[in-house]
């Protein structure tokens, strides 16, 4: 039987005259792996601000496990199991890899702001599991370099590391490929592919090809709303997302799909 994780109901937000998120309802299921699609200012970002807490709703309601956290701050949410990553890279680009992750270890396990954390204390920490992260996913090699000297590729790999030691029950991802190469959007996809069946992923990419191998259920924005959402080749084949977030014909769209 499913378990409703994440439920996200009749959201709407505004930015003056402007509706970014226009009456939005989402499920996410424990363990699913859901993809959200659409065109340039389509409000998918906009929307995972809303639910991670970067925003409030103007109105509708946001459930994490049945429990209402539409007003909950975005650190209320991350020590609840919420977690997110950004379409840019949100490392410390000044620290070595190895500091990164002791940063996010220490975060995750303890409640004092950033500001109160004695970097001296930080250095300390040697945890064992630490290392088995850097192992587990190939970054053992850049211990010691900064965040800010290896690639792009490399820096979003540990990103998304730095995200997953805190454990999360549900982590939300906001194009996690932009600016990878082929061989980096790889990469990122086999760390992500070790979460299927163990955790919860939220994510939104323009590139469909690569993450329609990830995900199982996918939601289309268009114009703030959800045009069509539900198993990814029914959606992504659907008339409704064909002429209204392709603008193309029902042989073409095929074509594209089937490649």
């Amino acid at each position: 039987m499913n378990e409703e994780l994440l439920t996200v109901k009749n959201i709407t937000k505004r930015f003056g005259p402007m509706v970014a998120v226009d009456d939005v309802s989402i499920t996410i299921n424990k363990n699913d792996i859901v993809g959200l699609i659409g065109a340039n200012g389509a409000g998918k970002t906009t929307c995972f601000n809303c639910i991670t807490g970067n925003y409030i709703p103007d109105e509708g309601t946001v459930y994490y496990k049945g429990r209402d956290i539409t007003r909950l701050s975005a650190a209320e949410r991350v020590s609840m199991g919420i977690v997110r990553t950004f379409q840019l890279t949100a490392t410390f680009n000044e620290l070595s890899v190895i500091d990164n992750l002791r940063l996010s270890y220490f975060k995750s396990r303890n409640k004092s702001r950033l500001a109160n954390i004695v970097f001296s204390k930080m250095k300390n920490i040697v945890s064992e599991e630490i290392y088995e992260y850097l192992d587990k996913f190939n970054l053992s090699h850049l211990t010691h370099k900064t965040a800010g000297s290896i690639s792009l590729g490399e820096r979003r790999v540990l990103e998304i590391v730095m995200a997953l030691i805190y454990n999360p029950e549900i982590i939300m991802l906001d194009e996690p490929f932009a600016g990878l190469s082929e061989k980096e959007i790889d990469e990122v996809l086999e760390i992500l592919q070790q979460s299927i069946g163990k955790r919860t992923i939220f994510i939104v990419e323009h590139k469909i090809s690569k993450i329609e191998r990830l995900i199982e259920d996918i939601c289309v924005m268009a114009d703030g709303k959800i045009i069509c959402s539900g198993e990814c080749q029914a959606v992504l084949k659907s008339d409704i997302v064909r002429e209204g977030y392709w603008k193309m014909d029902k042989k073409t769209m095929e074509t594209i799909v089937d490649a």
